[in-house]
């Protein structure tokens, strides 16, 4: 699990070196404004320019803010200065936390198979509290390693553990069902896109419930696919579209991370967090296109297409959360290309027929800095998933085209009708490195989904 430098942010300001925060064409002086015309430094956002004293040490830094200095864009500090312990000069109260919170998150940095890990700078805050905003970040963190971690060393079992310690570390209850045993317990569909993976990495379901004595308080239900690779199963993935594969288990990551900071936050709700881990492998077990898959809904699904296979394995885990009787219920899922194509890598969609929720979703989404865009669940679309032989089909009908409405509405059969839900496409990915943004694992919709959670419950 991600742990970050305990000291990445501190109140204590001791020691440390100034970044001032500055304008676009700030006035500056004497050898200061010598070196800021030597190098082009204009105050531009985002432009960095580091101090030197006369014996050649580093006295401090200007960082630009543009026209106006937004709070975000300390999330590429991180990534330009150098090593060591520096200080914000020029911004005060919450435009702090922000910029504290924003450098957090960029000084992510993936080096677990690095043989010399990276040293990197850290940020003093004075008067800011940062315990709240390090869990965030940490959060975050351990979504994007996950993400990032190669499919060898993130398995089915793998997943498992990080939960079973994020469980016991907030003293929450956890049950997990492994193999045959799916069959025994009617997690059908999570059980049939799994079964063709080795033994040691058997298809799982995971849950995680925390509070749930407490029956005067909302349920919130987080619902994850955990896809740990994914082949494409007898539809078998063209080698380009494999390669980035072992991402397609973000939405169990996100989850995770998002239940670890509830907890951790101790907002008053019951919390039940449910991933199916799987790999859609290829094996002599594997399910094939045309055959007839059972629900624990008792839907029949005839599977079209088995690289369609996220929504398989959602159906049958947002059935079990419609068990809970959730006052909300929020999935994340990785699960269609046609989302980037509608929006891109770095807008994920959101699903939901709730105009409260939506209202709420998108108002914390701009608040944090967390995009999101909403999408319709267009009842005209519904028609495409109806199947000749079974209930529904899960490669919708080409003549709806909206590949990501369409999956949408296909989880919508199976999301509970009590309280309101959510869904996000997310990509969970950088496909372009930048400063604060190295290309890889990316936390999407997290911060945002835990910002409409602390304002509705905190």
């Amino acid at each position: 699990m991600s742990v970050l430098h305990p000291d990445l942010l501190t109140a204590d300001a001791k020691g440390a070196l100034p970044v001032r925060v500055v304008g676009r064409d700030a006035a500056l002086s004497g050898a200061e404004a010598a070196w800021a015309a030597a190098n082009d430094f204009t105050g531009k956002a985002g432009q960095l320019l580091l101090l030197p004293g006369a014996d050649g040490a580093l006295t401090g830094a200007l960082f630009g803010a543009g026209e106006r200095f937004d709070p975000l864009s300390a999330r590429a500090l991180s990534a330009k200065l150098p090593p060591g312990l520096w200080r914000l000069e020029g911004v005060e109260g919450e435009a702090a936390s922000q910029a504290a919170l924003a450098f957090a998150l960029g000084a992510y940095r993936f080096d677990r198979y690095k043989t010399k890990p990276a040293t990197g700078a850290r940020l003093a805050v004075p008067g800011v509290e940062v315990q709240p905003l390090l869990d965030i970040a940490a959060a975050c963190a351990l979504t994007r390693e996950m993400v990032d971690t190669p499919a060898a060393d993130m398995g089915p079992l793998q997943i498992e553990t990080i939960a079973r310690e994020i469980a016991e570390s907030a003293g929450a209850t956890i049950s997990v069902i492994t193999g045959d045993a799916l069959l025994d317990e009617n997690y059908p569909s999570v059980h049939a896109v799994g079964r063709a993976a080795a033994p040691h990495r058997a298809p799982r379901v995971i849950e995680i419930g925390w509070n749930l004595e407490k029956t005067d308080l909302p349920l919130v239900a987080l619902v994850g696919k955990g896809v740990v690779f994914d082949t494409g199963g007898l539809d078998l993935k063209p080698a380009a579209g494999m390669r980035n594969m072992k991402k397609d288990m973000g939405g169990s990551a996100h989850v995770l991370g998002l239940g670890r900071l509830v907890m951790q936050a101790k907002l008053p709700v019951r919390l039940v967090v449910l991933v199916a881990a799987v790999e859609n492998a290829v094996s002599g077990d594997a399910f094939r296109p045309g055959d007839i898959l059972n629900t624990r809904k008792g839907l029949t699904i005839e599977v079209g297409n088995t690289d369609a296979e996220g929504r398989l394995i959602l159906a049958d885990v947002l059935t079990r959360a419609t068990e809970h009787n959730p006052d909300l219920t929020l999935d994340f899922a990785t699960l269609t290309g046609a989302a980037r194509m509608a929006l891109g890598p770095e807008l994920p969609p959101l699903y939901t027929d709730d105009e409260v929720l939506a209202a709420d979703m998108l108002s914390a989404a701009k608040d944090v800095g967390d995009p999101l865009w909403r999408m319709p669940l267009w009842p005209g679309y519904k028609p495409a998933l109806e199947a000749e032989i079974a209930d529904l089909r899960n490669d919708p009908a080409a003549w709806a085209q909206a590949g990501s409405v369409t999956a949408a509405l296909f989880l919508q059969k199976f999301a509970p009708e009590t309280g309101a839900w959510a869904h996000m496409d997310i990509f969970a990915w950088n496909p372009r490195a930048r400063p604060g943004w190295p290309e890889g694992g990316e936390a999407q919709g997290l911060r945002a989904s835990f910002e409409m959670l602390r304002r509705r419950f905190g």
